[in-house]
């Protein structure tokens, strides 16, 4: 049998985390015309829907989904902090698309990363988990993921 996950931030958890997922799908596929309608298919509250879109996460099921990420990050300006989290990333075999560094404001930099990540052994939250124990990061978030 088939695993399905679901990469969410464990913060928001509620019952109907799976009917907001499928919610968005029915959207994005053209299965529903607007979110009311996929709403109402799946047995939701537009407020809900709205309220978890941005976190919840399913892997696609063909091969064009499911392989990139964009990850948010704070980090203290020091010298190496970046190249730390660079290193990792390239040690779990994963590829970095782009990088977005912002002008350092009152002692951090903050980074957005945008990764491809399918020859990588591990969850794209285990890589979120690993960036946060990097020297000098002070709070990483999985933004998006395809």
């Amino acid at each position: 049998m088939k695993r399905k996950y679901l990469i969410c931030d464990v913060s928001i958890l509620p019952e109907c985390y799976e009917k907001v997922v499928e919610a968005r799908e029915l959207v994005e596929t053209g299965k529903a015309k607007d979110v009311s309608e996929a709403v109402r298919i799946t047995g939701i509250s537009r407020s809900t829907y709205y309220k978890y879109k941005d976190y919840l996460f399913a892997p696609g099921k063909d091969s064009n989904h499911g392989k990139k990420a964009i990850l948010s990050f704070q980090l203290a300006h020091k010298t190496g902090a970046l190249s730390e989290v660079l290193s990792l990333v390239s040690q779990m075999n994963a590829n970095i698309l782009t990088i977005n560094q912002n002008l350092p404001v009152r002692g951090k930099a903050y980074i957005t990363l945008s990764v491809e990540f399918s020859k990588m052994k591990i969850d794209p939250a285990d890589l979120v988990s690993a960036i946060s124990l990097c020297s000098g990061v002070s709070s990483v978030k999985l933004v998006a993921i395809e």
